[in-house]
């Protein structure tokens, strides 16, 4: 199967993934950079359903193996809440140094904001479920880069395309994902999942930014 179709096909069954297990909301919810949103995609609820788990988790491996190529990484860093338990499932089936990194730093200990052994010039890959304005992403960098990290690629699953990769790049960042808000919401009207109402919803909502 050529590349194209076979990403088109992880987009389609992450969508059907998403659905099955409710992942997807409306209505008005505040988002961790202080937006409003007329949807919400819950990825936490991801590692409550087992199956689900195993098959998000392939789809990172493969996303990551495709477009970053684990030669250009030396560890895998989870950003909190909901990249943890993802990216330390990655770094087992990638076999990858596994890290995290606080909210704030430590006030007692070795007061560090990144957890793990990271050493000056290791690369890492920053994990987490999805993407808006970066807030958190950015965050994660400038706590790795402190402590002597390199950062240069980041995989979340969704883009919600509200300006994320962009502030990344700024950065010096390359944003990887598997599925663009607009994607999710166009294929998830194509099954049937959500009404023509709910895709004017999410796609007014991505030409926010």
């Amino acid at each position: 199967m050529p590349l194209g179709k076979e990403k088109e096909a992880m987009k389609t069954e992450l969508c059907r993934v998403l659905n099955k297990i409710g992942a997807l909301k409306f209505g008005t919810f505040k988002l961790t950079s202080g937006r409003v949103s007329p949807y919400y995609i819950d990825l936490r609820i991801v590692p409550s359903f087992p199956d689900a788990f195993q098959r998000v988790c392939s789809l990172y491996v493969d996303l990551i193996e495709g477009d970053v190529g684990t030669d250009n990484f030396d560890r895998i860093a989870g950003i909190p809440t909901a990249g943890i338990p993802l990216s330390s499932l990655l770094a087992y089936h990638l076999k990858k140094p596994f890290l995290y990194i606080r909210p704030q730093m430590r006030l007692h200990g070795r007061k560090r904001r990144v957890e793990g052994i990271m050493m000056p010039g290791d690369r890492v890959l920053l994990i987490d479920d999805l993407i808006t304005t970066a807030l958190s992403m950015r965050k994660a960098v400038e706590a790795i880069r402190a402590e002597g990290g390199l950062v240069t690629d980041a995989a979340v699953l969704i883009d919600r395309e509200e300006g994320g990769k962009e502030r990344l790049a700024g950065d010096n960042v390359r944003l990887h994902y598997l599925l663009k808000a607009s994607e999710a919401a166009d294929k998830l009207y194509e099954i049937g999942v959500i009404t023509e109402d709910q895709l004017k919803t999410i796609l007014k909502q991505v030409k926010k930014k």
